[in-house]
């Protein structure tokens, strides 16, 4: 699939809770900038979390996104129909031998951090998003790894980076509207989950997945995700998809420096809009947490 001339972008919400002031910056950044290079904006509903995405949520999203006067075309991709797309993403990264299963729970992997600040010589990896995994079952036997499987015992799928870097024959690279061009350092992410039992697919996976499907070629997305782009490239890469371009907006929060989140009921979108501000009023308001 070729990409796009015409300017292409999304605003992909989770319906885990009311959108925020900031779920509205990030929306009307991609909105107003398709519209501005007379391309096309696309919503989707990343709902592959079943646990927590409701369809109460969803109804509520619309409404926001509406009352901020957001247009899009129908219908709505929901990740929680297109499981065979990431099913098949994950078999070429299993034909590559690239995944393996890991048995870790979260108290298993705070231990063996624990246990190595103990040992010099195993001091654990920090990257921009915390401790990297320390790799404990990517060094299971095939034996092994088959034996916990017969024991029943939960296993995520993880992604082995460095043999996946092994098999680079040169460097690659993706562009950042504010930074510029960018050489793709995946190994700060660590050996990442691209699925669990409970979930088919993890978020890395599918945003990759379905960028590529829908021909998103101008990202416009949060700071937090910054370091996430450059192991989005590694899968586009593997699994031959477009890369877009990437503009990471800075994440709105309050004075005392605090992101804003969904737990907050004070500045989601519907507690706005009942407030009686206008939609006109959203942009001013945004100024106060930027």
């Amino acid at each position: 699939m070729t990409q796009s001339a015409k300017i292409i972008t999304r605003f992909a919400p989770s319906p885990s809770g009311d959108l925020h002031l900031g779920h509205a910056y990030s929306a009307k950044l991609s909105y107003d900038f398709s519209v501005q290079k007379g391309g096309d904006f696309i919503l989707r509903i990343e709902d592959i979390d079943h646990l927590r995405c409701k369809a109460e949520h969803e109804k509520s999203i619309l409404t926001d996104l509406r009352w901020l006067d957001l247009k899009w075309p129908t219908p709505i991709r929901r990740q929680s129909n297109h499981f065979t797309d990431y099913k098949a993403a994950l078999d070429k990264l299993e034909s590559m031998e690239l995944l393996y299963p890991c048995f870790c729970t979260r108290r298993d992997i705070i231990n063996e951090i624990e246990e190595s600040t103990r040992a010099p010589h195993m001091r654990p990896k920090f990257g921009p998003e915390g401790i990297i995994y320390p790799g404990t079952c990517r060094h299971l036997t095939t034996e092994e790894q088959q034996q916990k499987v017969d024991d029943g015992i939960p296993h995520a799928l993880r992604f082995n980076t460095n043999k996946a870097l092994g098999l680079l024959k040169a460097p690659l690279y993706w562009t950042d509207c504010k930074t510029g061009e960018q050489k793709a350092t995946p190994e700060l992410l660590g050996d990442v989950i691209l699925a669990r039992k409970d979930f088919p697919a993890s978020y890395h996976l599918c945003v990759v997945v379905d960028d590529h499907i829908q021909m998103i070629n101008h990202v416009i997305r949060g700071q937090d995700l910054y370091y996430a782009s450059h192991f989005h490239r590694l899968l586009q890469h593997l699994l031959k998809l477009n890369t877009p371009i990437y503009d990471h907006h800075p994440l709105l929060a309050t004075r005392d420096g605090n992101r804003l989140a969904k737990r907050d009921k004070s500045i989601t979108i519907k507690s706005i809009r009942e407030s009686g501000i206008g939609p006109d009023q959203i942009d001013e308001l945004i100024k106060e947490y930027l």
